[in-house]
């Protein structure tokens, strides 16, 4: 490699270090992306005002992560309380909405914090809105100053409450007076002179009570961390019953984590679960039929057999072969005192008090049978046996050992 290239390469590796350090270096941009998730510490995420309600009502939280439709379906699982959604966007279909005014309308409450509320609620309600523009010099432009209010007198002297970024500027343009009370109102302009807007107003629904507010960056992290902001969203919860239970929606989230899992999914969808669960069964089914029918037949290995006796036998057969009765009516006798070491624990060649009693008692014989067998025993042992007394021997052995031994046995 020449000198060129080498400063070349030297060159382009350092302008790389460069532009990895300045990259490195360079602050994180803000993410102002509306996710109102109570996990999410961005701006707009809602993790200090999710925390900090909780935490002074414990007792009656109870978090929602399944759709409202399912969720109210569930006699069991709700009771009368509050029911509250935020998020830029909460818009239910029909079956949902009719559901969830059903639930309100027997007392209950319904707080919905959303930039948009879907045209079925607001026709149902006999509501409007729409976006604030200033006009200047026949030209719309977007207000980015924005200060919030409460019509309550009690907490007026906590604001106005200033919103410290260019948020939404939905407000509610049509209301119906005969059931709806302001109760908040949003200004958008730095002109002490602008009107107010309507943002935040509650809704006679049968005996229960319906709450809308179109700035759901009011409940942000970025707007409560701000000055004394958080007061604003204490006063809103004086509004919600605080003893009664409160249920906090998950599920129109937008920040919302999704599923990845190919098993939840199925196992949220009945039709996919028990489709799963009947797989299973046939599979299981299949391997424990079909897998015995097709099993290779295992052969059968018989043990080797036992031949001691025929052994014994041969050894008998050829001492009376070669007439060495001495030799075999010792060996009997050998092998009778050895059972009684092993079997009975008794030693017959130092017979101690009470050995023929002792004796006796643990092989069932009388005492007379076996000081008899005993004596014929010292006998041989002192002479040169014959065929004659191998057979008493023998026979009196039999009889010691299986005197009560069943027939079977014998």
């Amino acid at each position: 490699m020449s000198r060129f290239y080498k400063i070349a390469l030297g060159v382009f590796i350092l302008l790389v270090a460069f532009l990895t350090y300045l990259e490195a270096i360079e602050p994180t941009p803000i993410n102002w992306y509306p996710s109102y998730s109570k996990l999410d510490k961005i701006p707009l995420g809602s993790y200090i005002f999710y925390e900090n309600w909780k935490e002074t009502n414990l007792e009656h939280f109870e978090e929602v992560n399944i759709p409202p439709f399912e969720f109210l379906s569930d006699s069991l699982s709700i009771t009368d309380g509050s029911y509250f959604f935020l998020n830029n966007y909460v818009s239910f279909d029909e079956d949902e909405l009719n559901k969830l005014l059903a639930w309100v309308e027997k007392g209950n409450t319904a707080f919905i914090a959303s930039d948009v509320f879907g045209d079925n609620v607001l026709d149902t309600l006999n509501l409007d809105t729409k976006p604030y523009n200033k006009k200047i010099e026949n030209q719309i432009s977007f207000i980015p100053k924005t200060e919030l209010d409460l019509v309550n007198p009690n907490f007026k002297q906590d604001g106005p409450f200033e919103v410290p970024h260019e948020f939404s500027s939905i407000y509610f343009s049509k209301i119906d007076t005969l059931k709806t009370t302001i109760l908040g109102t949003v200004r958008y302009d730095d002109d002490t002179l602008s009107e107010p807007q309507i943002n935040f107003i509650e809704t006679e629904f049968g005996d229960g009570k319906i709450f809308m507010h179109s700035t759901p960056e009011a409940f942000g992290n970025y707007f409560m961390l701000k000055n004394n902001n958080f007061k604003y969203a204490e006063n809103i919860l004086a509004y919600i019953d605080q003893d009664a239970p409160i249920y906090w929606d998950n599920y129109y989230k937008t920040g919302k984590a999704q599923p990845t899992n190919l098993l939840y999914v199925i196992m949220q969808n009945k039709a996919l679960k028990w489709a799963y669960y009947l797989m299973i069964l046939a599979s299981l089914l299949f391997i424990i039929f079909e897998g015995k029918r097709k099993q290779r037949a295992i052969p059968v290995v018989k043990p080797l057999k036992n031949q001691s006796y025929e052994y014994t036998q041969t050894i008998a057969d050829l001492y009376l072969e070669q007439k060495k009765i001495d030799e075999l009516t010792q060996k009997r006798i050998q092998h009778f005192k050895e059972y009684i070491r092993t079997d009975l624990k008794l030693d017959p060649d130092k017979k101690q008090d009470h050995f023929y009693t002792i004796l006796a008692d643990k092989s069932g014989n009388s005492i007379e049978f076996v000081k008899e067998l005993f004596k014929n025993i010292e006998a041989v042992s002192n002479k040169k046996a014959t065929a004659q007394d191998f057979e008493n021997i023998s026979k009196g052995i039999h009889k010691f050992k299986y005197a009560n031994a069943p027939k079977e046995k014998i």
